[in-house]
């Protein structure tokens, strides 16, 4: 049988788990469930159901994030191809269908949204097994998941006569999210699946139906193909990915091609695409309750409670969720929680920062957080991972004092390089080149206090950067 390759579908931006998720930190990498993050738990699935390395299409800020998660779990990569701008969905598997071809021919893609729910990985292998099988005769495959509720939040797959752990069967239609009444009608017919979005075929195959169907997208991806770059160890696609319509796999190719085809199964997902969604698949206390963190509660029911930075009361709580992290606190009926992506539409309307970064932002170098700001002054809180370093730069506008708190530093400022450890301290006066290296086997942990006039990021003149920025 031809090759299975995973291809991991990584570019969310994360407006509906706010305010845990956001823009430059979705909720594709956090640990919702356990110790691993969604992305590092949809590549340890897909490395259940093939060995071959996964490709990934993330945003191209993300892109560290990527790779230090699939170093974490020691899963190396086939590549990590970068979208400049989303272009949603069928761009994305274009581009990797590109890729496998160029590389071997051609294969067969196991196409996973990086942020789903799968409770039964024995029986995701089954599934993936017959729909390989599938499509390796030339069929467009996706899973259709038995629906257990009348769900208003997916879309749905038409395709009477068969059941889960049933061989693949033809799709009679795609249908939109539905409204609650029709969603009921869906459920007691037995003839509709929940459509999970995931996906199994031939490269060459899509890569044609795509051509004859959108040629557009196929025209604008292919030479954004052609001419990409290998900037480190990701994958730039050249400018003509911009050209291309937005749109995703099922409008483009899977609602138009008589090649569908749809595995029914039952194991256990969920696109967790909603602090509701998030309560259904979450073990719940004899009142129906799920708390996460330090959270102290008298006689709420029905309701989910995340602490992460302080302790939360709750009293009397009812199908409510309560989402506390250090900046921001969300509070939301369940039956509400479609509407975070409003809150946070609403958020970016008033130029707010909550929608786009957490307090801690995150580097390929480690992070840094901030505690405190006033009049010309900020105070961070920086760690820089073991052996790496800061770029080489200079402020304009600030100068700065960095006290260790937790391993050694070696400090570049001017024409000296120096080492602090633990309870030292220096000073980088503003206009002065400097770099902040980790020589150590620990995490760096240091206090830098800002002075100055001007304290946006973005008064930083990189000299030298190993990252490409």
């Amino acid at each position: 049988m031809t090759t299975l390759v995973p291809v991991i579908l990584a570019g969310g931006t994360g407006s509906r788990l706010w305010p845990l998720s956001r823009e430059l930190y979705p909720k594709q990498f956090h640990a919702l469930f356990g110790e691993q993050s969604l992305l590092q738990s949809t590549l340890r699935r897909a490395a259940r159901a093939t060995s071959a390395a996964p490709i990934v299409v993330c945003n191209d800020e993300h892109r560290f994030l990527v790779a230090e998660q699939c170093r974490e779990i020691c899963t190396p990569w086939q590549q990590i191809m970068l979208e400049p701008e989303g272009r949603n969905t069928a761009p994305a598997i274009a581009l990797a269908a590109l890729e496998v071809c160029k590389a071997q021919g051609d294969g067969i893609l196991l196409v996973l949204p990086s942020d789903h729910l799968v409770a039964d990985e024995q029986a995701f292998v089954q599934a993936v097994e017959a729909a390989a099988e599938a499509a390796a005769g030339g069929s467009l495959v996706t899973f259709g998941v038995q629906p257990t509720s009348a769900e208003t939040g997916y879309g749905y797959i038409r395709a009477p006569g068969i059941a889960a752990g049933d061989p693949p069967g033809d799709v009679q239609a795609f249908v939109e999210k539905p409204d609650a009444a029709t969603a009921e009608q869906y459920l007691s017919s037995g003839e509709y699946f929940w459509n999970s979005g995931m996906f199994v075929f031939g490269a060459r195959a899509f890569l044609d139906e795509l051509e004859r169907l959108q040629p557009a997208v196929f025209a604008s991806v292919s030479e954004a193909h052609a001419h990409g770059a290998t900037d480190l160890d990701f994958f730039r696609p050249g400018e003509a990915f911009l050209d291309s319509p937005s749109i995703s796999v099922d409008y483009a190719v899977m609602e138009k091609t008589s090649r569908a085809m749809v595995v029914p199964v039952a194991f256990g997902w969920s696109d967790v695409g909603s602090w509701s969604a998030i309560w259904e698949v979450s073990p719940r206390d004899e009142r129906g309750n799920h708390f996460v963190g330090d959270v102290l509660d008298i006689d709420s029911n029905d309701s989910y409670v995340l602490a992460q930075d302080r302790l939360v009361g709750a009293i009397g709580l009812d199908n409510l969720i309560v989402v506390e992290t250090a900046d921001a606190v969300l509070v939301a009926d369940k039956g509400r929680v479609q509407d975070v992506k409003k809150l946070v539409e609403n958020l970016k309307g008033c130029q707010r920062s909550e929608h786009l970064n957490h307090t801690e932002v995150f580097r390929p170098w480690g992070s840094y957080e901030g505690v405190d700001t006033g009049e010309r002054y900020q105070v961070k809180r920086i760690k820089v991972k073991p052996g790496e370093k800061l770029s080489l730069q200079m402020h304009h506008h600030r100068s700065e004092h960095w006290i260790v708190v937790r391993g050694t530093a070696e400090v570049t400022r001017g024409d000296e390089v120096f080492t602090l450890a633990e309870n030292e301290s220096t000073y980088i006066p503003l206009g002065v080149t400097h770099r902040l290296a980790n020589p150590g086997k620990l995490t760096l942990e240091l206090i830098e206090v800002q002075v100055g006039a001007y304290l946006g990021e973005d008064d930083i003149v990189r000299f030298e950067d190993q990252y490409g920025r």
